[in-house]
């Protein structure tokens, strides 16, 4: 017979979190919304109300890039930011049969994730190639993709797995580390950053990376408390006390713009997302094959002025045969249905 005692001390059975409503707070308490097989009614739901279920994310402008690159069966692509793997589905539904699609993602988190849900609906190894590296490195790729490519995909936007999960630190609606990095394993987080960035060139960063109208007093802000500021909640309570004694006329509006732009400056210089855009415009040409497609989605000025520029120094010196000088944007109905939609502008050119 057992000691009673020994009953009592015994840890009780955790339950799991209950599903708290139609619309739960915390991450971890949408377990519906990361479970999207077992539970499609409340995903469809939560799709038509406008938003993007927890842990997943919508493709951006399918059709459009789809009308631009023109996959067809046989062919050999590449989804240089795989991302949850929207794009790269409907890509691999029209290059099949006798295509290969390789994809290529820099976070170590979603790509098995991403991986394991592609082949889950079928896409083996021939049909699809998975690879971790950052896409300023292509170049890598040529070999095994036989020479070139015959259309390459890069949407350059933040996944939504990535905003809506607090512990990867890039949302601050939600405490977290403050992090932003897209490798957690590689370079120093955004809070490291903030440590040892002299308060100049933090200023300097917030122009360059996010146009922010406020970047001198924001980073004289931070500069202060820089040692305590740890978490995205804290950094967003330092900017949110320091906009208002620049002007009175300062809403929450334009107050949290400010902390959206800072926390987007943070993540561009951790993750030195310029830089790497920068050398992936450059492989660009000779990863392309003859008459190849590139469609680029950015989501700012600093991306939108790289691409375009490169574009049109490539058609002037005869790299690429035409390249989109009118930017095309996501839908009305689409920006309704995917708010996250509305900044992101295509390009596109075609390899001469």
């Amino acid at each position: 017979m057992q000691d009673s005692s020994i009953n009592q001390q015994a840890s009780p059975k955790r339950r799991r979190l209950r599903y708290k409503g139609t619309h739960p707070r915390r991450f971890e308490e949408k377990y519906k919304e990361l479970n999207a097989e077992k539970y499609p009614q409340d995903i469809d739901k939560v799709m038509k109300s406008g938003r993007t279920p927890a842990g997943s994310h919508r493709p951006i402008c399918v059709q459009e890039i789809l009308e631009v690159l023109r996959p067809k069966p046989g062919q050999t692509g590449l989804d240089a930011t795989l991302g949850f793997g929207g794009h790269a589905r409907e890509l691999l539904a029209r290059i099949t049969p006798g295509g290969r699609l390789f994809g290529i993602d820099v976070d170590p988190i979603e790509i098995m994730r991403t991986e394991a849900r592609l082949r889950s609906l079928g896409f083996n190894e021939k049909q699809l190639v998975v690879r971790r590296i950052n896409f300023a490195g292509i170049l890598k790729l040529l070999e095994d993709a036989g020479g070139g490519f015959d259309f390459i995909l890069a949407d350059l936007g933040v996944s939504s797995m990535q905003l809506d999960d607090p512990s990867r630190g890039f949302t601050f609606k939600v405490e977290g580390p403050l992090d932003l990095r897209f490798n957690p394993k590689r370079g120093q987080p955004a809070a490291a950053l903030i440590r040892s960035i002299p308060e100049k060139d933090l200023e300097e960063m917030l122009r360059i990376h996010s146009d922010e109208p406020h970047a001198r007093m924001i980073a004289k802000a931070i500069s202060k408390a820089r040692e305590g500021i740890l978490t995205t909640t804290a950094l967003a309570d330092i900017i949110r006390k320091a906009l208002p004694r620049v002007s009175p006329s300062n809403t929450e509006e334009t107050i949290t713009r400010s902390i959206r732009r800072t926390f987007q400056a943070l993540r561009i210089a951790v993750n030195d997302e310029f830089g790497a855009l920068d050398q992936f415009l450059r492989n660009l040409p000779h990863c392309l094959r003859s008459h190849g497609r590139v469609a680029v989605l950015t989501f700012h000025s600093g991306e939108d002025d790289r691409v375009v520029r490169s574009f049109r120094e490539g058609s002037e010196t005869g790299i690429y045969a035409e390249w989109g000088r009118d930017p095309i944007r996501a839908t009305s109905k689409e920006c309704y249905d995917n708010p996250r939609s509305k900044s992101a502008i295509l390009r596109w050119a075609v390899r001469k």
